[in-house]
């Protein structure tokens, strides 16, 4: 979908690339209406910016980009910026919409190639900093759970120290919505120069982050905020859910007796209900 697609690339766009992106995602019924001259117009930079904004969706020209766009747009709410009168049903209804577009951005034989690569792997290391560390931390403590060594570093210090301690038996799952960050790109790329298996979970669309990862989990792309810190990374934790339910899937069986035993320890922890 290319409102998807240009909020997975828009932190890579130029500044004047940018103003051609948000108008686009904040008025995508008006621009499928301009030539791209009266576009550049509207939006204030030159005609070779805009054309070069849609090469980077991998369109041949403006032409082919407003066709597309035209088809897709067709009873689709258009991505907006945080409003201070949104209401309840309106946040309800964007949350549900991020769960069902993962339909869309995961690929099922990718998540199928992760969960095995989680169970065979010595142990499954998370990076990510921010907001992503606590996708990134989730997922450890799921795993854990199923009793499979896992653990999540978000000071970008340490994941470098621990990457270069890992080998060929081990795998690490960096998390970032963007996929943008210097610091998760390098430990990972360190990682996998030490041999460890490595997988992205991002919604940036070929990012630096994809690049370096051997697999990718798209997750769904965060609405479209004028500061980026706002985005939300429920994507990202709907896709750490997801493999865990498939890794538990294929291990319940020999894991039984583990889970029976780990809820018989965690009782203790729990307050008494009331009279039966």
């Amino acid at each position: 979908m290319i409102l998807d697609q240009i909020l997975g690339i828009y932190d890579r766009l130029s500044e004047t690339e940018k103003k051609v992106a948000s108008y686009v995602l904040e008025k995508p019924d008006d621009v499928i209406h301009y030539s791209i001259t009266e576009f550049s117009k509207i939006v204030q930079v030159s005609e070779t910016s805009i054309f070069r904004f849609v090469r980077k969706l991998g369109f041949d020209g403006y032409q082919d980009f407003k066709i597309e766009l035209t088809k897709q747009i067709s009873g689709m709410r258009a991505s907006e910026e945080y409003s201070e009168s949104e209401t309840l049903n309106e946040y309800i209804a964007e949350i549900k919409s991020l769960v069902e577009r993962l339909g869309r951005t995961l690929d099922e034989k990718a998540l199928d190639k992760v969960s095995d690569l989680i169970i065979s792997s010595r142990k499954v290391i998370f990076f990510g900093v921010g907001l992503s560390s606590v996708a990134a931390e989730y997922g450890s403590l799921l795993l854990s759970v199923l009793g499979i060594p896992a653990f999540c570093y978000n000071d970008p210090h340490m994941q470098v120290t621990v990457a270069t301690g890992l080998n060929e038996h081990d795998l690490v799952i960096s998390v970032s919505h963007s996929g943008n960050i210097r610091d998760t790109v390098k430990s990972t790329q360190v990682a996998r120069d030490v041999g460890a298996k490595t997988v992205a979970i991002t919604a940036g669309i070929n990012s630096p982050l994809s690049k370096v990862a051997e697999i990718t989990l798209y997750s769904p792309v965060a609405r479209f905020e004028k500061y980026e810190f706002l985005r939300g990374n429920l994507g990202e934790i709907a896709v750490v859910e997801i493999v865990f339910r498939m890794v538990l899937n294929k291990i319940f069986a020999s894991k039984k007796k583990h889970l029976e035993e780990l809820s018989q320890v965690l009782k203790p922890k729990k307050y008494e209900g009331g009279e039966e």
